[in-house]
């Protein structure tokens, strides 16, 4: 057995005020009772908490978190990381009770991204109440959603995660965001699935680590309605629009981006592609969207060159 799903996610933010707006007003997530240890929680479905949020004096994704199935396979993964050259670090009893984990332990890959691997998951018999009355997210054994994050050295880190930790290939594109000329060396990109139906759940960028921590991390909810009304809540509330509404070619997602408090992006979306992890055929799309998806960036290209030609 491989990595069964994306489990939670651990913030640290100098104002968790902001946060707790941006989940629960926003999102609809659930807060429910702080940590022991005083994170604030939020749950978007049955598990004691999808969202850890940490004070502290950084702005950014403190780890991606994902499950293994028992002890054993959480053991041999470790030993694994270990002989690998990556640092390991255990978590304690106490640090395992307050995630709702029996076990897990710290640590990254090539790039230096931070993660945490995990057994014995926790849930609670205690319904799901959205403060937005959102119905549900889409989870079960699809886990959280997926995260995604850049590695300058981006062929080691994609055999980090596949020949190492255990994930598999699903889409190896390459994309062509200055057309695809002879100047356009094009940019890789990696989305690797667990062993669930999820396209992915966790993907790679070759370029630099932002500051942040992540490039952007994924929610899907059960309709386009539930996706339009959040879409129309980020424009009330004045959070900033990272791309429009879309549809990718991979996983199929309909949905559109939004800049956390943390500085990386969230992805909102649904409809998303539920493969059979067990006979998929790796693809290698050529581009990212069917249609929509206008980044900020080009939008910002695009306000410069009109600008330009008013001159």
């Amino acid at each position: 057995m491989g990595i069964k799903a994306l489990g939670y996610l651990v913030v640290t933010t100098k104002d968790p005020a902001e946060w707790d707006r941006f989940l629960t007003a926003l999102v609809g997530a659930m807060r429910v009772a702080d940590s022991p240890d005083g994170a604030a929680l939020y749950r978007v479905d049955d598990r004691v908490f999808r969202f850890r949020i940490e004070k502290g004096d950084e702005e950014r994704l403190t780890a991606a978190a994902y499950e293994l199935g028992d002890a054993d396979e959480l053991a041999a993964l470790r030993k694994r990381i270990a002989a690998a050259g990556r640092p390991v670090v255990d978590g304690t009893a106490d640090e395992a009770l307050v995630r709702g984990v029996a076990a897990f332990f710290r640590t990254s890959d090539p790039a230096g991204n931070r993660l945490e691997f995990f057994h014995g998951d926790s849930r609670t018999g205690e319904p799901f109440v959205s403060p937005l009355g959102v119905p549900g997210f889409v989870t079960g054994e699809l886990g959280m959603g997926h995260a995604v994050f850049c590695a300058p050295d981006f062929a080691a880190t994609v055999a980090f995660y596949r020949d190492v930790v255990g994930f598999h290939e699903t889409d190896m594109p390459r994309f062509y965001f200055g057309g695809g000329g002879a100047d356009d060396a094009g940019i890789g990109f990696a989305f690797l699935h667990a062993d669930n139906g999820r396209h992915h759940s966790i993907a790679l960028g070759e370029g630099p680590v932002p500051e942040s921590g992540c490039v952007h991390i994924m929610l899907e909810l059960p309709s386009l309605l539930e996706v339009g009304k959040a879409h129309d809540r980020m424009k009330a509330m004045g959070y900033v629009e990272s791309a429009t509404l879309g549809q990718h070619f991979n996983d199929e997602t309909v949905g559109f981006y939004v800049r956390t408090p943390g500085g990386f992006d969230l992805e909102i979306g649904c409809d998303s592609l539920v493969i059979d992890p067990a006979h998929w055929e790796v693809t290698c799309h050529t581009g990212i969207s069917i249609w929509g998806h206008e980044w900020a960036w080009q939008k910002a290209m695009k306000q410069a060159q009109q600008s330009q030609a008013a001159e």
